[in-house]
């Protein structure tokens, strides 16, 4: 029996209806309603009742057997970010940083072994990975998960990482626990971190933990761009101190935000 099962105040019909909604992705955008059923363990009969409801209050949108979402399920997202007012100060933050180095900037969040990037500004570049608001990434392979990381106790990080998959993106990925828990030592010491090629071939990031007045680690920054444009020198003299000097500009904005 899960704790789930076992807590009278656990609202089952919630969990498989959100189960329904993250059934969807960027590589299925479009499924049947087997095809539903099949990624969320749940019965058709169960499935069809729950896209029937969501249909009917305009989140999924149907075209004879394919299922889809549409626009009015990003109200579930905004309804976080409205509520969190931090994004309003931190998007003209990125804009600024990314118009000066010429890159990307993203922040996030972690949730589990993931992170979740809240906001975004600057140039889109051609990656294989998504980076846009709402993408969720692999913690222990990411910049900003690295920093988000490193700002656990070290018993909890190494709870997160029993819990990882540690594929092999590019031959550069770190797959090793012990290096793994190492490398998040290092962040943790230096209060940033660098990923080189580990998630995509091209792929150059770094990140810096977003602090609100009472110290606490709320978010990271980043900034990523191509390999072949900019190296791990370059991030580190140009990028590294812009970052910092943004978070430290925010930072008594943020009050006791996290």
């Amino acid at each position: 029996m899960s704790q789930a099962d076992s807590d009278a105040d656990f609202v089952h019909s919630l969990a498989r209806g959100l189960a329904v909604i993250r059934a969807f992705g960027a590589d299925t955008p479009q499924l049947s309603m087997s095809d539903v059923a099949k990624r969320t363990g749940l019965s058709r009969a169960v499935v069809r009742r729950f896209l029937h409801t969501l249909v009917e209050l305009g989140y999924v949108g149907v075209d004879g057997r394919l299922y889809s979402l549409r626009p009015r399920i990003l109200e579930l997202g905004y309804a976080f970010l409205s509520s969190m007012p931090i994004w309003d100060v931190i998007q003209p933050a990125l804009r600024d940083v990314s118009s000066r180095l010429r890159a990307t900037c993203a922040a996030g969040m972690l949730d589990g072994i993931e992170v979740v990037h809240v906001a975004r500004a600057g140039r889109t570049e051609t990656v294989a990975v998504s980076f846009g608001v709402g993408a969720r990434l692999p913690a222990f392979h990411t910049a900003m998960g690295r920093v988000l990381l490193s700002a656990l106790p070290p018993d909890e990080r190494a709870a997160r990482l029993s819990q990882a998959d540690l594929p092999a993106y590019t031959p550069f990925t770190l797959t090793d626990p012990a290096r793994l828990m190492a490398e998040l030592e290092t962040v943790a010491a230096q209060g940033w971190a660098l990923v080189d090629r580990e998630l995509e071939p091209g792929l150059i990031a770094l990140g810096v933990p977003l602090r609100n007045r009472s110290g606490q680690v709320v978010a990271a920054l980043v900034t990523s761009a191509r390999a072949t444009r900019l190296d791990a020198d370059t991030m580190r003299t140009e990028h590294l101190p812009a970052l910092i000097e943004t978070c430290e500009r925010l930072t008594p904005a943020l009050h006791l935000q996290g």
